[in-house]
């Protein structure tokens, strides 16, 4: 029996949501940090089996929005849960449940589809202290399964997969083989780029920068792609900070995306990165439309 389905994942901010979509599916397509709202976009992710094709959703962080942006982030997510088969809805191990569960368990009761609650980052905490979490997590929803995971060392990752296949239905084949994400070269390249941002800079940098590729050029005979990408800030001292004193911040940014982008894409890469600013585009409608944060 062939079975296939879509399987969000969700979660708060910064729970291992896009560590565990990697750890699936056995490549890196997702970016991830140890920043809240490292993922803005939906991130698809396929698992291809003999026996089934599992179409997973990375989703942003679900939280109190207040910003233009951070709703676009929370309404991205939310508006996944009527369009898949199964979700898993990830929680820390070490961090217990808060207010921020509470406001996701309100939207997976809309959803009408089974939920598996996982619980990651097991082998931060001893395991008597798993017991009480799951107690209380039990207590408020009627959980489909309640599986536990480390996500970072791959704990569980093989267990999940088997209970995500019992409970999906039989189906069709809905991508090629040779397939494992749906999400264009372009728009990883730019996530490629923003990742490096949030790992080198702080404070308010990785939270004022949108990053979109302007040209994405392949040269098959030399195995070559030429990538041209621009950086926006919301500040011109913020655009200092991001190019760093003589360029070094911005060559050290160009250097690790442009390796990380080389093993992604198994080619030279020649990359190319701008810096511009344009004032508070995070609460600019025209400018979170320009650069794919919103769906109007």
């Amino acid at each position: 029996m062939f079975k296939s389905g879509f399987i969000a994942i969700a979660g708060r901010p910064n729970v291992g949501k896009s560590t565990l979509l990697n750890a699936i599916l056995g490549e890196k397509i997702a970016i991830t940090s140890n920043k809240p709202q490292t993922t803005r976009n939906r991130i698809t992710g396929i698992l291809n089996a003999d026996d089934g094709q599992f179409i997973f959703l990375d989703t942003p962080g679900i939280h109190l929005a207040k910003t233009p942006l951070n709703r676009y982030m929370v309404k991205a997510a939310t508006s996944t849960f009527s369009e898949v088969d199964l979700i898993l809805f990830l929680i820390e191990a070490d961090r217990g449940h808060d207010s921020g569960d509470t406001l996701i368990i309100e939207s997976l009761r809309e959803a009408g589809v089974p939920v598996f609650l996982v619980i990651n980052k097991i082998d931060l905490v001893a395991k008597p202290k798993l017991l009480p979490l799951i107690d209380r997590f039990r207590g408020l929803y009627d959980f489909r399964e309640i599986v536990p995971v480390s996500a970072a060392r791959g704990d569980g990752v093989d267990r999940l997969l088997e209970l995500i296949r019992e409970a999906l239905p039989e189906g069709p084949k809905f991508f090629p083989d040779d397939m494992f994400t749906d999400n264009s070269e372009r728009f990883i390249a730019a996530e490629i780029v923003r990742e490096k941002i949030l790992l080198l800079t702080q404070r308010e940098i990785p939270y004022a920068t949108a990053v979109t590729v302007d040209s994405f050029k392949e040269d098959e005979e030399k195995n070559l792609i030429r990538i041209a990408a621009t950086i926006t800030v919301e500040k011109d001292s913020q655009k200092g900070i991001l190019i760093g004193k003589g360029g070094r911040m911005l060559k050290e940014i160009g250097t690790q995306a442009r390796l990380e982008m080389e093993k992604f894409f198994a080619a030279k890469i020649f990359l190319e990165l701008f810096v511009r600013v344009r004032k508070d585009w995070t609460k600019d409608a025209k400018w979170l439309k320009e650069f794919g944060y919103s769906d109007k």
